[in-house]
């Protein structure tokens, strides 16, 4: 939803595009339902200038629709671009800068030998690195989201049914 309002309202050459093929459609349905009204065989003069007009319309149509597609891969491409590079690409130039800081430290012994793990790639012994702090957020992140999904969805699980009780459309007849 937001690339579609960002594409035509920052792309001004598809606005204009729009209008047209806009235009082009409804002048191609007038033509074609007048092609259908006249008859080929009393007026085939007309008829033929009918027929040839309603095919220039769909080709000039085609290729409109050619041009509106591609101008549509080129901007979904730059701002795919740009939201992957704010998002995903800082995150990377975020870890790489801090490749040899320490996030917090921990306390000595704490973890035994799982204590090399956190400060890995280049975290000094016994801290947390950047790239294991951002991994760990990134996962709790994941989980939130996950739970939040399924809290305002309500559960999917059907409830248990005890084996003694019939399941079906005709639970509530008695025999």
């Amino acid at each position: 939803m937001v690339f579609r309002l960002t594409h035509y309202t920052c792309d001004y050459s598809t606005q204009a595009k729009l209008v047209e093929q806009r235009k082009l459609k409804a002048d191609i349905l007038a033509t074609k339902k007048e092609l259908l009204q006249t008859s080929a065989q009393d007026h085939f003069a007309k008829w033929a200038k009918l027929r040839r007009s309603v095919d220039k319309g769909l080709a000039d149509l085609e290729k409109l629709n050619g041009e509106l597609s591609s101008s549509k891969t080129s901007f979904s491409l730059k701002f795919n671009s740009a939201v992957w590079i704010s998002t995903t690409g800082l995150q990377f130039v975020v870890g790489w800068w801090y490749r040899k800081s320490a996030v917090f430290f921990l306390p000595p012994g704490w973890l035994g030998p799982f204590t090399w793990w956190l400060s890995f790639p280049f975290a000094p012994s016994g801290s947390v690195s950047c790239g294991v702090w951002q991994m760990a957020c990134r996962r709790v992140i994941k989980v939130g989201e996950r739970v939040a999904k399924e809290v305002l969805a309500g559960s999917s699980v059907p409830e248990a049914v005890p084996s003694g009780e019939k399941v079906g459309p005709d639970t509530d007849k008695k025999s």
